[in-house]
């Protein structure tokens, strides 16, 4: 993880197109949380990890999956349903993606160790501060999101939060085994040779554009939010 903030969302112009697209798939409601969690994906790849960047991606999500709904409320008390099944799917997504970042930390751990490689301790402290607060950033964004206004979208997103608190979410359920390699290596990089250039922030952001991209499939089919995590990636 990198605590750089200058390449956080890039101006107000990245999160209003981020929140666009969202916006659109909501309205669309065709593959919402696949599409979802491919534009958080790509996002997340092409910006620094520090928590404060991921908040303003996860807010950017929300606020886009939100106004999609709104929109769907107004034209029809029946579309009720429909819309709580769309917006379960957005934050499926983002809960997905948020998934996605720190399993891809862990292969980044994983590939470098099986080369006799590590990161700095410095990068895996970071590392290890940031996604610990993870889920909770995602939560609280959630909550905030639902908070905002209220309204049926607001009352629906209240309840997914509510729901992600006492039943867990992907993204808990994939940092379990994440946090504990980065616990591990720590215990081990004082005593292995530090390759220079070697940084987690840098391979993990390579690693969430392959699946973005579709590359590592694998990868991006097994971590799905109510799907228990498996020991291998």
């Amino acid at each position: 993880m990198q605590n750089e903030t200058v390449n956080t969302m890039g101006g107000g112009n990245d999160a209003a197109m981020l929140e666009a697209e969202v916006r659109s798939a909501v309205e669309q409601g065709h593959d919402v949380q696949n599409i979802v969690r491919q534009l958080t994906l790509r996002k997340i790849s092409a910006r620094s990890l520090d928590i404060e960047s991921l908040r303003q991606i996860a807010s950017a999500v929300l606020s886009g999956a939100r106004a999609g709904a709104q929109k769907e409320l107004q034209q029809s008390a029946a579309q009720t349903d429909i819309t709580r099944t769309r917006l379960k799917q957005a934050v499926a997504g983002l809960d997905a993606a948020l998934a996605q970042l720190a399993a891809a930390s862990k292969l980044a751990l994983e590939e470098a160790a099986a080369r006799a490689q590590t990161f700095s301790s410095e990068d895996l402290a970071r590392a290890r501060t940031d996604l610990g607060s993870l889920e909770e950033m995602f939560l609280e964004t959630l909550q905030s999101s639902a908070s905002g206004v209220k309204d049926a979208a607001g009352e629906i997103l209240s309840d997914l939060a509510r729901h992600a608190r006492l039943y867990g979410s992907a993204v808990r359920a994939q940092l379990k085994e994440t946090l504990a390699v980065i616990t591990h290596q720590l215990g081990t990089a004082g005593r292995t040779q530090v390759v220079a250039g070697l940084h987690l922030a840098e391979a993990t952001s390579d690693l969430l554009r392959q699946i973005a991209a579709g590359v590592l499939t694998g990868l991006a089919d097994h971590v799905k939010p109510g799907h228990p995590q498996g020991k291998d990636d």
